[in-house]
């Protein structure tokens, strides 16, 4: 019996003989061999031993071959792929002029309009686009304002203190950046409004609105150059009207306003730009701010700002522009200043003019004008001022203890 471990090989095989067969052919037959083994011996035939070779088996402890390589490979070329990608496609997405588009995987972005062109002609942003091209910022000697254009061939409204010592040294600036020589047509101090012409023709005119027509709490825009910064708008609301002003420097001219105010942010530099309504017209000229500063170079917008009502400032560019000044609206009396007396108690009075011809008389103290209250003289100044000559206006008065009415004519002072 041998388990074959030493088993010596035969004597060379010649082709053609018959294939020896092993040495463990007579196994089954091996009377020592225990029947109930699972192990069992096959003799292979002559075909599968003469088939080819099984294959090689790995050896389970053979040493394995570290995978990190090939991943660190596979790292590398997966970040370069998505890099060369992401470039190509940022390439070519500019050359399609879809950088700045946006969408998604389901359909191809179109390109858009310019948010700006799609704004209602009614909001804020559509009115400034309507208005900005008209309005203007006045440079003169030393000092800066604003103004708009009132006709196609050049015509520009602005405050006089803008305008006043500039002499012929003036320019003006459009929104667009363009600017354009000026000179002074006329100018009326006391009504604080001035007209200059522009060196250039085919302007944008501003839609003029009717001041008589607007109500204490209507959105208006205020337009112009505060402190220099050009093409500026602000918002608020009609926060009075008739809001009687007395301004002026000391020495100067006395300028009165029954102005409309606005808390819309005015500061130095908006004087002479548009007041402008919710229709894109101009309902007032800013004129004069309030402030809590004791010098006029400190002052600066606290929410409180005055406009000269349009029909005011339209009536007074006419007459400068048609007649090269201003007619001033008078009652042809002289009123007494800075009494504690409630309303406006007339100092003298002109038998031939307009008060007179009403039957008014020297000590009628005047309390209402227009149905408007008048509580001093600076009242009755300012509102008869903004009325044009030969309006026709409603007058109480204080006769002693007794109110009487009248109607008065006013007309245009004949300096």
């Amino acid at each position: 019996m041998t388990d074959g471990w030493n088993a010596r090989s035969g004597p060379p095989y010649t082709a053609g003989q018959p294939v020896p067969s092993p040495w463990w052919s007579d196994a089954l037959a091996d009377p020592w061999r225990d029947p109930y083994t699972p192990a069992h011996v096959v003799v292979p035939s002559a075909q599968e031993s003469t088939g080819p070779a099984p294959e090689a088996v790995a050896d389970p402890d053979a040493p394995r071959r570290s995978l990190t390589p090939i991943l660190l490979i596979c790292l590398v070329t997966a970040l370069l792929a998505g890099g060369l990608g992401g470039t190509l496609g940022f390439v070519f997405a500019v050359r399609s002029g879809l950088a700045n588009s946006t969408g998604n995987n389901l359909g191809a972005t179109q390109p858009q309009a310019p948010a700006a062109a799609n704004r209602a002609p009614e909001s804020n942003a559509g009115i400034v686009d309507k208005v900005l091209p008209s309005v203007v910022t006045v440079r003169v000697t030393g000092a800066i304002g604003s103004g708009f254009v009132v006709s196609t061939d050049g015509y520009v409204v602005t405050n006089d203190h803008v305008v006043e010592g500039g002499g012929d040294a003036m320019s003006v600036s459009f929104s667009d950046g363009s600017t354009a020589p000026a000179k002074l047509v006329g100018r009326d101090p006391e009504s604080d409004i001035a007209v200059i012409k522009v060196a250039k023709s085919g302007l944008t005119a501003v839609s003029l609105g009717d001041s008589d027509a607007i109500a204490v709490g209507d959105p208006v825009l205020a337009f112009g150059s505060p402190l220099a910064l050009v093409n500026t708008v602000t918002a608020g609301i009609v926060s009075a009207l008739d809001r009687t002003i007395q301004a002026g420097d000391p020495g100067g001219t006395t300028r009165y306003y029954a102005a409309i105010q606005t808390d819309a942010a005015v500061n130095q530099g908006n004087s002479g730009g548009p007041l402008v309504n919710a229709a894109g017209q101009v309902v007032g000229v800013n004129s004069v701010i309030r402030s809590v500063s004791g010098t006029e170079t400190e002052a600066g917008n606290i929410g409180l700002a005055f406009a000269i009502p349009i029909n005011q400032a339209k009536r007074i560019a006419g007459d400068i522009i048609d007649h090269g000044k201003a007619r001033r609206t008078v009652i042809g009396a002289e009123v007494v200043t800075g009494t504690s007396t409630t309303g406006a108690k007339l100092r003298t009075v002109d038998a031939a003019g307009p008060a007179g011809a009403a039957g008014l008389k020297a000590g009628d103290v005047i309390t209402k004008l227009d149905n408007h209250v008048v509580e001093d003289g600076i009242d009755l100044i300012a509102l008869v001022r903004k009325f044009a000559p030969g309006a026709v206006v409603p007058v109480e008065y204080r006769r002693g203890t007794k109110a009487q009415n009248a109607s008065v004519t006013l007309v245009a002072d004949s300096n």
